[in-house]
């Protein structure tokens, strides 16, 4: 079964349950739980405006990301679960992909909440469905509404 389970967090409602169900499922399995958020570049170097941030901007979007993933490790802690996680710097599915081959996981786990607009459906895309064709195990998708 499920042995080394990588969940990709962003700290969003939906990454919220895919935390409590990728809990379950690690108690159910005995399985290790690693935590990945990913601070995409595009978003990181370039502003809104077109203009680029500094370095100390930069950082300080890190260190977001990191407060974020700290959060769901202390979730995890306080739930009982020893969890490792790391800041990813790049595009989302090839550094969750990366890291999931990387690590040897068995299972990503990822949250999605269904989007009720047609416009931000195809204006966002779909990342869960990309990870799916891109993955190197099984992924499990958490739909929140």
């Amino acid at each position: 079964m499920y042995k080394r389970i990588l969940l990709a967090y962003d700290g969003s409602e939906a990454g919220q349950k895919a935390l409590l169900d990728c809990r379950d499922i690690a108690h159910w399995s005995q399985s290790a739980i690693f935590l990945g958020a990913v601070m995409s570049m595009s978003v990181g170097v370039m502003g809104i405006e077109g203009g680029y941030y500094s370095s100390e901007m930069i950082d300080q979007e890190k260190d977001r990301y990191q407060t974020t993933l700290n959060d769901g490790l202390r979730r995890l802690a306080e739930a009982g679960y020893q969890a490792r996680g790391e800041v990813l710097v790049g595009e989302v599915v090839p550094e969750i992909t990366r890291y999931a081959g990387t690590m040897q996981a068995d299972l990503i786990v990822v949250g999605h909440k269904h989007l009720d607009n047609w416009a931000a459906r195809w204006w966002r895309g779909s990342m869960s469905s990309t990870l799916i064709e891109h993955s190197p195990c099984s992924v499990l998708v958490v739909i929140t509404r």
